[in-house]
């Protein structure tokens, strides 16, 4: 089975195909800049060098189209024909409290995706388009939708609820949804493959931290709780995000500043986090290059974002009553040694201790980072499209048994 993993945004499409037997990648790319001058095909093909496709490309059915034609490309082509691919999954960053697991489109579920646009109005639009866009160019092919939010719809009702008066959860849904869960899930799963152990019978912190960060507790295989919460905006300082803050701030930078609410909403999801903190940039790898120079903003800003993650872990340990792992995964996990050093330091009272020596893991590897003595803690490379394809799979599968 061949499966093709979409993820569309505004002026964007990522692609990839797996052949699914192997798990293996047959080819990727993006479409960039779409709507734009300048736009473009970049692929990544395992056995042949990278190419650049550079052509207007006015919309997202103009990207599908390109995606399939070099897919199908006779020299650079994955597959000789589309009846080769079986499917195709596309990421849905929110599924709201309607969908808890993986579905196959049809109008019912456009119309719940098109409904929750409200609370993410950016990514569940151009989302919908992507679909639309490969049901016309793949019209013959399961369209599969794999949400964001679906892993964490196993929080109890006791942790995704806000402290405000409960019509408003039932008039409009306003709860915590949590987010990155593909990638939350799939390192979970993973972390359980290299402990040889069953998953539900783990403990598990995941920590997804990049641009956007959160964190994760899993109880036997589930979410049980996490830090972002209606929106992406809530939990963890990130690059632009505040993250937790008291809602009376708000209400005083409309006062101060005569901050209109939608400039106010802007402000704190583009201007604040790390970048704000520091004056200087949204990008760890500057705030670490200008910290080891003895920048004093650089050094502040990093301090806040270490502080939050140790602060969710903490917290989630003790909801969990203890912990088997920790995982560390995205841009940061996964590449910044100095970050996941600082936010093990002096936790060896909760059983977390890094190994400097393996902690110098970085590039995309899997890594067992702790000491001997500690619990295990480990890097591992988020992989959220092969997520979706498994997902897309495990749909299919669904379906096709209830009719057997």
């Amino acid at each position: 089975m061949k499966i093709l993993v979409i993820n569309c945004g505004s002026s964007s499409l990522k692609y990839q195909l797996f052949e699914m037997h192997h798990r293996k990648v047959m080819a990727k790319g993006i479409v960039e800049r779409i709507g734009e001058r300048g736009s473009r095909l970049v692929v990544e093909i395992p056995s042949v060098s990278n190419s650049k496709i550079v052509e207007e490309i006015k919309n997202i059915k103009q990207a599908a189209n390109l995606v399939i034609r070099v897919l199908t490309d006779k020299e650079i082509g994955s597959v000789r024909s589309i009846k080769e691919i079986s499917a195709v999954g596309h990421r849905i960053v929110h599924g709201g409290s309607q969908f808890s697991h993986p579905v196959i489109v049809d109008t019912a579920v456009k119309r719940g995706i098109e409904l929750l646009a409200d609370l993410a109005p950016l990514h569940n639009v151009a989302a919908l388009e992507g679909i639309n866009a490969f049901e016309r160019v793949l019209p013959e092919k399961r369209q599969v939708v794999a949400f964001d939010t679906s892993f964490h719809q196993t929080i109890p009702k006791k942790a995704y609820l806000y402290s405000i008066p409960y019509r408003y959860y039932e008039r409009y849904g306003i709860r915590k949804y949590g987010f990155h869960g593909l990638s939350h899930k799939y390192v979970a799963q993973r972390a359980a493959e290299l402990l040889g152990r069953d998953l539900i019978k783990l403990k598990l912190i995941t920590c997804h931290l990049g641009s956007g960060a959160s964190v994760t507790a899993v109880d036997k295989g589930k979410s049980i709780d996490t830090s972002m919460g209606f929106t992406p905006l809530e939990g963890l300082t990130m690059g632009t995000r505040s993250g937790d803050i008291d809602p009376s701030i708000i209400s005083f930078l409309v006062e101060k500043e005569a901050m209109p609410l939608e400039r106010v909403k802007e402000f704190l999801n583009k201007e604040c986090g790390v970048l704000g903190v520091s004056g200087i940039s949204s990008d760890f790898r500057d705030l670490e290059s200008l910290a080891k120079k003895g920048d004093s903003r650089a050094i502040l800003a990093l301090d806040v974002f270490v502080y939050d993650v140790k602060r969710y872990i903490s917290a989630y340990i003790g909801i969990l009553n203890g912990i088997d792992a920790l995982v560390f995964t995205a841009g940061i996990g996964e590449n910044s040694s100095t970050i996941r050093q600082q936010i093990c330091e002096n936790m060896t009272y909760l059983g977390l201790e890094v190994d400097a020596k393996k902690n110098k893991c970085t590039n995309g590897n899997e890594c067992r980072i702790s000491t001997s003595r500690s619990k295990p803690i480990f890097v591992i490379p988020t992989n959220e499209e092969l997520m979706i394809a498994l997902e897309t799979q495990e749909a299919i599968r669904t379906m096709e048994e209830s009719f057997a």
